[in-house]
């Protein structure tokens, strides 16, 4: 059986679910006025990070990254670029590179044009002038294996490993089949299960593959013990605890469900964007939601599948977020911030199989222009870009 949706073809020849105009402050600096642009320019989404200068190269370099392939992705129809003039993060590149795409690219340089008030009045009418180009777009339909679906869980608790993630796996292996491509991370969150998932690698435990998984966990928990304390208290978090999850490698052991059951083809580094990538990839990130969410939207995913026992409401700005609850009465006090209601699973009511053709019809809805809860309310503006090194 084939299954498409309707998505709007970019000039690269992939398909977005949504189509925004993104306003990228390329340095923290900016980020006012971008917010001010956001908030008078409808059909326009800001990326809101607090990166961009004072950082090592290494960092800066990182952030360039992830910016252009933020931009990059699907869901953006066009980009307007607020730059300030002298930050560390290399705005003509963002600009090259995007402007490769055949989107339509944008900048204004607040130093340039005097000012804040001045910057804002010219971005606003720069990003009014994308956002009409961008509202002539139609949807066209496309096959399924033109989508990246990225996943994550947050909020965890007993019913997340037991449920929610149970639905997620399902959905994942149903899209990797179809020929579609599904990225998961949250590195952190391997820790203790990593051999389960090097054992799936392409080419085996001992292959590339395997031995990249194992070699970006050990360099996550080097990261945690280079300050001279281990996890304790920031994994599992103490609402995690509190729901039941004893230890990093029980959580571990829940969150890695969600992947499915098919073969991992590759690992990404968190700024890669996945294009030409098919089948199920792990990218490493941590396991904060706007650190990870922000890596996941560069993949170029045209939306993610978020799984929640405890509850966690928030979204991203370009990205839809699907929220599957696996906790009964975590969905019955927030229905208002969860989709799908996995809890049935733990009350016996419904077979994962069930809970899991629901997300697929859920996914295919949302692709096609259905809002999530989190978009229908605005909730989506925490986000951040991870890096590696200290700011200077």
């Amino acid at each position: 059986m084939s299954y498409s949706f309707y998505g709007y073809k970019r000039p690269d020849g992939r398909y977005g679910a949504r189509n925004l105009v993104a306003v990228v402050p390329t340095v923290i600096c900016t980020t006012d006025v971008a917010q001010a642009i956001v908030r008078q320019v409808q059909g326009t989404c800001g990326f809101f990070h607090h990166q961009g200068c004072c950082q090592l190269p290494l960092d800066l370099k990182r952030v360039t990254d992830t910016l252009i392939s933020l931009g990059k992705g699907p869901n953006v129809a066009g980009v307007l670029l607020v730059s300030l003039g002298c930050e560390g993060t290399d705005w003509q590149r963002i600009m090259d590179e995007l402007s490769a795409t055949g989107k339509p690219v944008e900048i204004i340089h607040v130093q340039e044009l005097g000012g804040t008030s001045r910057a804002i009045q010219e971005g606003i009418d720069k990003a009014q002038k994308l956002v009409m180009q961008a509202s002539g777009v139609l949807r066209e339909e496309c096959d399924i294996s033109n989508l990246v679906m990225s996943i994550k869980c947050g909020g965890s608790d007993t019913t997340s490993g037991m449920a929610s993630n149970c639905v997620i796996g399902y959905v994942a292996d149903k899209l990797v089949d179809l020929g579609a491509t599904v990225i998961f991370g949250e590195t952190t969150e391997f820790l203790g299960g990593e051999h389960l998932l090097a054992r799936r690698a392409v080419g085996g435990e001992e292959g590339p593959v395997g031995q990249k998984i194992y070699e970006i966990v050990n360099a996550m928990e080097q990261r945690a013990k280079a300050i001279g304390c281990d996890m304790r208290k920031g994994q599992p978090t103490p609402g995690n605890i509190a729901g039941g999850l004893s230890s990093i490698e029980e959580k571990s052991l829940g969150a890695i469900v969600k992947s499915g059951t098919r073969p991992i083809q590759g690992v990404l580094e968190y700024p890669q964007h996945a294009a030409g990538c098919k089948g199920l990839w792990i990218k490493d990130t941590p396991g904060r939601e706007p650190e990870i969410l922000t890596g996941m939207a560069a993949t170029g995913a045209q939306f993610m599948m978020f799984s929640t026992g405890r509850g966690a409401p928030q979204g991203f700005p370009s990205m839809p977020v699907i929220k599957i609850c696996g906790n009964p009465n975590t969905y019955t006090r927030m229905e208002n911030d969860m989709d799908l209601n996995a809890g049935l699973i733990i009350t016996g009511e419904k077979s994962i199989e069930q809970v899991g053709e629901e997300a697929f019809e859920k996914l295919i809805r949302v692709l096609n222009g259905e809002m999530t809860k989190n978009e229908a309310i605005g909730y989506f503006s925490a986000i951040d870009i991870h890096c590696l090194g200290p700011v200077i």
